[in-house]
């Protein structure tokens, strides 16, 4: 009888959430995500998992990062999720301004619908050309959860030094996050990938890659010659993690990157240089070979323009950012006569056939591209 009214009052009280649940749209949160803190909200969005994404798309938004960044409860175990991600960490000796929130926890629905969506999600489209962190479905559905939103931003002192941060997901880039509760109505639409098709026969898959995924760009480092600017950007982006064993505040995880850890928006239990933890994570089911390689390039660039941003690139954005670190990735695409890379959506932005004319241009225009209508990006 006990465990009947426990299980009623359960019940009654996921029934009292979904009907105080805000119905509204993508983009009626993202033009003020502040005023939606906290709450339950309903909206309906089609939700992509790619390379560094995990998001619930708003296209036509209006604003810098038209996305909102998608979570699961923390130990909801799912499939689904980003490739990589980095994410800053107030460290032990922060000294900047910090401000702690008490999140009401939200429980997943395990449904026949959220196994659906997580399943498409979490499905990779198949290539013998490497395809970084490349979907197989964009899912559409109606989700309802509970929305965190505040401004993303990252406030620096005279020096450069990082004082505040606020923001979710990849770069902490993202002003609002929905951490899911359920989801339903679920519909997905296979990624056309036919333009970057025809590649597949005359590419041969890039070799395995060595244990020591950092140690192989240092030897695109070599090959470049340290002195170059393609080695100096590359060596920069390496030099980023560290020398094994140091402890500089760049912490390194390999798993799925889909949770929202309470833990990960408090002080963190390790010190840091300069008071900032910058957690890398790989989710290494979803970088294969030589894929993990180029992953570390780019995060590497990332960790870089966030702790020491070079003269001019203080204020950067997302987009910027974004734009910088896959052209890092490339040199080490170069570095290693790897023939093609294609990014999520089909965006051939490496072919080793390319004029060199056509190799800035086309590479240019791929990421451009790739930036603006995959990941929603504008400057």
């Amino acid at each position: 009888m006990k465990r009947l009214l426990v299980l009623g009052l359960m019940c009654a009280f996921s029934c009292c959430l979904h009907a105080q649940a805000v119905d509204t749209t993508v983009c009626d949160i993202l033009k003020n995500p502040a005023s939606f803190n906290g709450k339950i909200v309903k909206i309906k969005g089609t939700v992509t998992a790619g390379f560094d994404q995990f998001v619930v798309k708003g296209p036509g938004c209006g604003v810098h990062v038209s996305d909102i960044w998608l979570s699961y409860p923390e130990g909801s175990k799912a499939k689904s999720g980003p490739a990589v991600l980095v994410e800053m960490q107030p460290a032990q000796n922060f000294a900047g301004a910090l401000t702690s929130e008490t999140r009401t926890p939200v429980v997943l629905d395990k449904s026949k619908d959220f196994k659906q969506f997580d399943s498409l999600l979490a499905t990779q489209a198949k290539s013998s050309a490497m395809c970084l962190g490349c979907p197989r479905y964009e899912v559409s559905a109606t989700l309802v959860g509970r929305l965190d939103g505040t401004e993303a931003k990252i406030n620096r002192d005279k020096s450069g030094k990082i004082v505040s941060f606020s923001g979710f997901g990849n770069l902490n880039a993202y002003s609002a996050r929905l951490v899911l509760q359920s989801v339903s109505d679920v519909t997905s639409k296979e990624v056309d990938y036919s333009k970057t098709a025809s590649i597949k026969e005359e590419t041969a898959p890039a070799p395995a890659a060595p244990v020591d995924a950092t140690e192989a760009n240092r030897n695109a480092v070599k090959a470049f010659g340290a002195e170059s600017v393609g080695g100096r950007m590359l060596a920069r982006a390496v030099d980023a993690f560290g020398k094994p064993k140091e402890n500089n505040g760049v912490v390194v995880g390999f798993a799925n990157l889909n949770e929202a850890a309470a833990k990960d928006e408090i002080k963190g239990s390790h010190t840091s240089p300069d008071g900032i933890l910058f957690n890398c994570g790989f989710n290494s089911n979803r970088l294969p070979g030589d894929a993990m390689v180029r992953a570390i390039a780019h995060v590497g660039q990332h960790v870089a323009d966030l702790r020491d941003p070079e003269k001019g690139f203080e204020d950067e954005g997302i987009y910027e950012m974004e734009f910088r670190a896959w052209n890092t990735t490339l040199l080490s695409v170069n570095a290693y006569g790897q023939k093609t890379l294609v990014l999520p959506g089909g965006y051939l932005v490496w072919n080793s056939t390319w004029s060199t004319s056509e190799k800035t241009s086309s590479v240019t225009e791929a990421i451009r591209g790739y930036l603006g209508t995959e990941e929603l990006l504008s400057r």
